[in-house]
């Protein structure tokens, strides 16, 4: 899969996915090593999803999150969850991968995520 073909599948499952109810994207690039976009997703629910993928391919022709972040918010605006690897919480298992939620102050374990996932777990939670 080319980098080109990674963003297009993203913005397919932002097009079919019945959790999604509109979205602009606000930036892109792709060049044949690496891509970025970055979106703003209204949710069912009136929830809100804001996120910025930094990918690249590896020299095996996978693609892969390099940088990420997502920030799901109510339709006010407040946090719901987001998820980041921003390499700023370096005592935390999972480093660098972290999640901020609503109910805990300090930030949690993460684990490697994607769109596709946090899509998933978006879905899941709001049935």
């Amino acid at each position: 899969m080319t980098i080109a073909e990674h963003l297009d599948a993203v913005k397919t499952r932002l097009l079919t996915d019945p959790v999604v109810a509109a979205f602009h994207v606000t930036r892109e690039r792709s060049t044949i090593s690496d891509g970025y976009l970055r979106a703003r997703l209204t949710l069912s629910g009136d929830s809100q999803l804001e996120f910025a993928e930094y990918i690249q391919l590896s020299p095996d022709d996978q693609i892969s999150v390099i940088t990420y972040n997502y920030h799901w918010a109510d339709a006010d605006g407040r946090l719901l969850q987001r998820w980041d690897n921003t390499p700023h919480y370096p005592g935390l298992p999972g480093f660098p991968h972290h999640i901020h939620t609503a109910v805990a102050e300090a930030p949690q374990p993460g684990r490697p995520i994607d769109l596709f996932g946090v899509l998933d777990e978006i879905k899941a939670r709001l049935k």
